[in-house]
């Protein structure tokens, strides 16, 4: 796939996580996207301990943590930061044109890596 438009800018407040589904390679992909510090982040929409939406937790300086059981990710490369989660999840390619928000949604090797 190519870069494509998951959000507008506007839509966006600062370390408030937004919850968006697009199209990829393998189907539809729940996404949690995150403005941080200038920088935007995004992130699989599911806690890897929990099955729960990351959308649904807070933002604590670069990480997001799932409400329910309290994991925590590293926003920029989805590592598992606190218990109980221990697997990371996946981060995509993300960057602001203008006021849209586009992300990377190929299966390539490199869709572990943030693109400012």
């Amino acid at each position: 796939m190519s870069w494509v438009t998951v959000a507008t800018a506007d839509e966006l407040t600062d370390d408030v996580p937004l919850a968006v589904e697009v199209e990829a390679d393998e189907g539809p992909l729940e996404l949690a996207i995150v403005s941080h510090d200038d920088k935007l982040y995004a992130l699989e929409n599911e806690c890897t301990h929990g099955k729960v939406a990351l959308s649904e937790g807070d933002v604590v300086g670069c990480t997001i943590e799932c409400y329910l059981h309290g994991g925590a990710f590293d926003l920029a490369t989805g590592e598992a930061i606190q218990l109980p989660a221990t697997e990371p999840v996946r981060v995509f390619p993300v960057r602001q044109e203008g006021n849209d928000c586009l992300l990377y949604t190929s299966d390539a090797a490199d869709d572990s890596l943030r693109v400012d």
